[in-house]
């Protein structure tokens, strides 16, 4: 465990199962504002804060009000041949809807809309109610909510998107930034700043400081900083995926104590749903980088454009930036998730040597970590062809159309993130162990496990 003390701690020692590798550890009693590290794969198991809860509050409340200017403030005003055309955010959907792509409409609406306002709302909801006397109820479902829409909270990412697309209007036709753009510049300051001021572990910890958890627990939390004893590893001990508690499952209730999500020593079927994930993405990526995924029609003529092409304009405008941008988000990262995900699948269920078993097990957690955070970003292009589609609608005169390679190209980001959640790297440590002559370095980290009592990894 790699940890640096400050002065005074905040938080008590307590026992951790590793999310990326399976490593039983002790993080140590820390201060405000330090890391703890996991001592084997390097993976984040606690940053502490100094107000851990009381700067989140605050600027989720500001988020949400800048979410409300954002979807009913107008977003552009665009004109050509004297025909002016205002724009709000939820114009997108609806053209969207108008053109038959309902599909795409609810991706983009459930991203931009619905999970945004859903996660703080949850968030304010929480925030609020552990100051209250007396608490609202299930508090700790609606925090496990909240903390699994963040990944589907994409309103960053329609920042870039509309960035594209006001780079690629310019061309065709005057454009006029709304409130709702330099809206939606504060709010990705905002909510960045909201996510990094947060520990959602002093979160739970007050949850079952004030008794609300799914199970009476074993040694309820006086203080943050209460002399408890530590929990010794036992076997059958298992770490909870959402508020990290570690505990014994008892024979009639399998579900975590403290947050009442389910406990499995290992996600279930994990090798099995992420090739199958997998690979419809990858037979999805065919079609979504031939089939053209808007059509720009002009004195009624139209010419239709592939993802590449679209790349290709930009390179012919010089705008070699933003073809970078467009070319590494839509076609590299995609690419990127199904490789990664199919190397360390492979990795894991090929039966390994000396050579093979531990080499690169470090990388491989991070490579995962990269590609688990790397795949919204590919919603760029699906934002850029939404907005596109209900910013240019001027009849004969310029028309612009999303087209069917946008449904799959949607399709290929969405399947790619439920595969990376789907994967469990713990497998390829689990893999790596079962070896009878894995590396020094590998028999070094294991042999550690299970830590022994007030052991601080390093």
């Amino acid at each position: 465990m790699t940890a640096v003390q400050a002065e005074g701690p905040v938080t008590r020692p307590q026992l951790r199962e590793c999310p990326g590798c399976g490593l039983f550890q002790i993080v140590p009693a820390l201060g405000p504002d330090l890391r703890s590290s996991c001592g084997r794969c390097g993976t984040v198991l606690r940053a502490t804060r100094a107000e851990p809860m009381d700067h989140c509050l605050a600027l989720t409340a500001a988020a949400l009000v800048l979410l409300g200017v954002l979807w009913l403030a107008m977003l552009m005003k665009v004109s050509t041949a004297g025909i002016v055309h205002e724009t709000t955010l939820n114009s997108g959907p609806l053209e969207l809807i108008e053109r038959g792509l309902w599909p795409l409409a609810l991706a983009v609406a459930f991203t931009t809309a619905f999970a945004p306002l859903v996660r703080l709302s949850g968030m304010l909801y929480v925030l609020v109610g552990l100051k209250m006397p007396t608490m609202p109820p299930n508090l700790r479902g609606v925090f496990r909510l909240a903390l699994r829409l963040k990944t589907w909270a994409m309103l960053e990412v329609l920042l870039l998107g509309v960035f594209v697309a006001y780079t690629k209007l310019g061309d065709l036709v005057h454009i006029e930034i709304g409130p709702a753009v330099y809206a939606l510049g504060l709010y990705s300051i905002v909510i960045v700043w909201a996510e990094t001021s947060l520990d959602p572990q002093a979160v739970w910890e007050e949850i079952e400081r004030r008794g609300q958890t799914h199970a009476p627990m074993a040694a309820p939390l006086s203080s943050p900083i209460a002399d408890a004893p530590l929990l010794d590893f036992r076997p059958g001990a298992i770490g909870c995926e959402s508020c990290g508690l570690v505990s014994v499952p008892s024979d009639g209730d399998h579900g975590c104590p403290r947050c009442g999500a389910a406990l499995h020593e290992r996600k279930p079927n994990s090798l099995s749903r992420t090739w199958a994930l997998v690979i419809a993405g990858a037979v999805l990526y065919i079609p979504a980088n031939v089939y053209p995924v808007l059509t720009v029609m002009q004195g009624g003529a139209g010419q239709p454009s592939t993802i590449l092409g679209g790349v290709e304009e930009l390179l012919d405008s010089k705008m070699y930036p933003l073809a970078l941008l467009v070319f590494f988000a839509s076609i590299m990262v995609p690419m990127f998730k199904l490789i990664g995900l199919a190397v360390m699948l492979g990795a894991t269920m090929i039966v390994t040597t000396e050579a093979g078993a531990g080499v690169l097990l470090r990388q491989r957690t991070t490579l995962y970590y990269i590609v688990a955070w790397v795949g919204r970003w590919s919603m760029v292009d699906i934002f850029m062809e939404s907005l596109l589609g209900a910013l240019v609608q001027f009849g004969r005169v310029v028309t612009i159309e999303p087209g069917m390679g946008a449904l799959a190209f949607c399709a290929v980001v969405f399947i790619t993130i439920f595969a990376a959640e789907a994967f469990d790297p713990r497998l390829m440590w689990d893999a790596a162990q079962r070896n009878a002559h894995r590396p020094y370095a590998l028999r070094r980290a294991t042999a550690l496990w299970p830590p022994a009592k007030n052991r601080t990894l390093s």
